[in-house]
Formats: C-alpha cells, sequence, structure tokens
C-alpha cells in the first residue's frame, strides 16, 4: 500500500511533481506493481492524487486527513477493505520512485518466513562516516538473529576511542572496519493485526524523542526482522534538489 499526500512542506505538490513526465506517485505505483503484490492500493486524502491514480490505471482509497503517519492512514483503508489479520501488507512510501521491486518483495518474504515477527524492514551498510553521524540518517543495530535492537538518529554503536568525545562537531573522516553500521530504509512489511496493534497504541517516549515510529514497535514488545541490502536504493524525494537528481537517474536508467 502507498500513503500518499499533498501536504509536503519542503516540496509542495510532491506525490504529482513530474518525473521523466510522468507523477512521482505513478512511478511508486509502477513500482509496487512490479513486485508482484496480489493488491496494489494507493491510500491518499487527496482528490487530485485519487484523479491521477485512477487515469494510471490503479487503485485509489480515499483517507481522512488527518493521520499522523503514513501507518495510521494505511491502518484505516485495511479496517475499510475489510482485510484478514494475517494478510501482509508492504507500506511502500509515496516519495521513494526509485525503491526496486525486487526490495518491495524481499521485504514482504521476510515477514512471511520469519516466525514470531511481527515488522519486517530492510537496512543497508553505511560506509561513510558523514553518512553515519548525519541524524536525518537512521541507523539501526540487530542481534544475531537478524532482530532490530534498536533505532535512532545518533551514530550507533558508539565506538569508544575510535569516535571524539560527545560534544565535539568533529567527527572521524573514516569508520573502524571491524564494525557493521547500518542505515535504516524507510520500508516496511506488517500483518494487519500488527498494524492495528502499533496504531491503537499511544505514542512512546522513546518514538517522540527521535521522531521514530518504530521505537513504539519495539518498546510494546513486538519483533522486527531487518533484510540487508548490500547496495542502497536511491534516496526518496523531500526537496528540489532530490527532484532534480531523481530526474537525472532516471535518465541515466538508474531507477
Amino acid at each position: 500500500m502507498i500513503p500518499s499526500r499533498m501536504a509536503a512542506t519542503r516540496l509542495p505538490g510532491k506525490p504529482l511533481r513530474l518525473l521523466a513526465g510522468k507523477p512521482m506517485v505513478v512511478h511508486v505505483l509502477e513500482r509496487a506493481i512490479e513486485a508482484g503484490a496480489a493488491e496494489v492500493v494507493v491510500a491518499t486524502d487527496d482528490a487530485r492524487i485519487d484523479e491521477v491514480i485512477s487515469k494510471a490505471g490503479g487503485h485509489a482509497v480515499r483517507t481522512k486527513p488527518d493521520h499522523p503517519s503514513g501507518s495510521d492512514r494505511i491502518h484505516e483503508v485495511c479496517t475499510r477493505l475489510g482485510w484478514d489479520d494475517d494478510t501482509i501488507v508492504v507500506n511502500l512510501q509515496g516519495d521513494e520512485p526509485g525503491m526496486p521491486a525486487a526490495a518491495v518483495r524481499n521485504c514482504a518474504v521476510l515477514l512471511a518466513t520469519t516466525p514470531g515477527a511481527h515488522l519486517a524492514t530492510l537496512a543497508t551498510p553505511i560506509r561513510e562516516a558523514r553518512d553515519l553521524f548525519d541524524p536525518s540518517v537512521v541507523k539501526v543495530v540487530l542481534d544475531d538473529a537478524g532482530l532490530a535492537r534498536t533505532f535512532s538518529r545518533a551514530p550507533i554503536p558508539w565506538v569508544r576511542g575510535a569516535f571524539p568525545a560527545f560534544g565535539d562537531a568533529r567527527h572521524p573522516e573514516t569508520l573502524p572496519e571491524a564494525v557493521t553500521f547500518l542505515r535504516h530504509l524507510g520500508l516496511y512489511a506488517y500483518r494487519v493485526a500488527s498494524l492495528r496493534r502499533l496504531c491503537e497504541t499511544p505514542p512512546h517516549a522513546w518514538e517522540l524523542a527521535e521522531s521514530l515510529e518504530q521505537l513504539r514497535a519495539l518498546a510494546i514488545g513486538m519483533q522486527i526482522v531487518v533484510g540487508t541490502l548490500d547496495q542502497p536504493p536511491p534516496h526518496g524525494v523531500d526537496t528540489e534538489a532530490d527532484l532534480e537528481r531523481a530526474e537525472a537517474e532516471l535518465a541515466q536508467g538508474l531507477r
């Protein structure tokens, strides 16, 4: 399912901005269809997005406008469509036109094949120190079973002796080779029952501190299994510069 809304502050009208002559949300729709989902739905509160998706041959469902997150928007649609509790739903964000179809499919398969997992998501190795120390890059630490132990905007794990003291604005030029650092990708799969539990639980203090919804899931004991991609997918589109980069990547056949 693709949650999509027009109220982006950094890039107004983002879902309908054109990439290679086609609205961005239609590119995302095509990636979801390529992934082989049994059903692809765009969850939106906007009539313009609804119209564009319908013209592209897709299925859009109108939602309430006041959802705090894409997960809540998806939960509303799952409830309205009467999807079974065991149905696996992938949350493919509407500003990720470059997310490979294989990654979407693999996320769903990972959840389906991991007993006890409530959610599945993906991560990719961090190889540059500037990314590890960038708070806009969300990091994740895994246990030996591939389950997420925590997520943070801070650099984790913190390598004592290799990193500067707290409060020092500098960061190292390179990262220790003996430690694996992972960047979380904002792609989720969950069963309808787990999504309902997540959305019916009030935000947790961890979540509010870091502005990371997945910390709510961990706080209430939900298991998040994490798959890793060796090569990171193209970044999502949040700004005019991102849009220009995505346009160039499409022209070069990178998306």
